[in-house]
């Protein structure tokens, strides 16, 4: 008896802004997605950052919400390294350890040059110091739940996905701190710190 192949699936969702858009157009887009009446629905929904935060304050901006995944991102000056996102299973304690996971990830990666072995040592060594590198947090709640969320002292925006939009097959691009009028990367032609 054959088995018949599986159905692809197609993901076009995405949450994060686009490639070289305007910050602002991406923050007009984030309020406009929490829009509507429906207060029943989930929503997967990306948290951005005025600033960085540590991977232990992360289930206070969540406000009791399941926390998916976890965005990190260490800012060095005129340096580009790289964004971690790291899958959270349940639990608080979950979150505030992946940070730990992050680090390890970062010391894994392949580098492609000697400037890029220095980046990835200086990144992960920053993640293990439990740096205030969480940049995003990807969060499952209702509308009215992610708009009390969007109003916490250090949220930059929230964004929110259709309530049909599936786990685990959409885009993440997190807003980063830095990224002021467009989001593009930043500038790589710093010296890379020792420590």
């Amino acid at each position: 008896m054959a088995v018949p192949p599986r159905p692809a699936v197609i993901a076009t969702d995405r949450l994060g802004p686009e490639n070289g858009e305007p910050v602002a157009e991406y923050l007009a887009r984030a309020r406009a997605s929490l829009a509507g009446a429906d207060g029943t629905a989930g929503h997967w929904a990306l948290l951005s950052f005025t600033t960085g935060i540590t991977a232990d304050r992360s289930p206070e901006y969540a406000g009791g919400l399941r926390i998916s995944e976890i965005t990190y991102h260490v800012p060095l000056d005129r340096v580009r390294t790289p964004i971690v996102t790291v899958p959270v299973p349940a639990g608080d304690e979950a979150a505030r350890a992946s940070v730990k996971a992050a680090a390890y990830q970062v010391e894994y990666l392949a580098p492609l040059d000697a400037r890029a072995v220095r980046v990835n040592a200086v990144t992960a060594a920053r993640l293990r110091a439990n740096c205030a590198c969480v940049v995003g947090i990807v969060v499952y709640g209702t509308l009215p739940e992610l708009r009390a969320l969007a109003l916490l002292p250090s949220v930059r925006a929230v964004e929110a996905l259709p309530a049909d939009a599936p786990a685990g097959v959409f885009a993440l691009v997190p807003l980063l701190p830095e990224s002021d009028l467009l989001a593009v990367p930043g500038p790589d032609d710093g010296p890379v710190p020792t420590d």
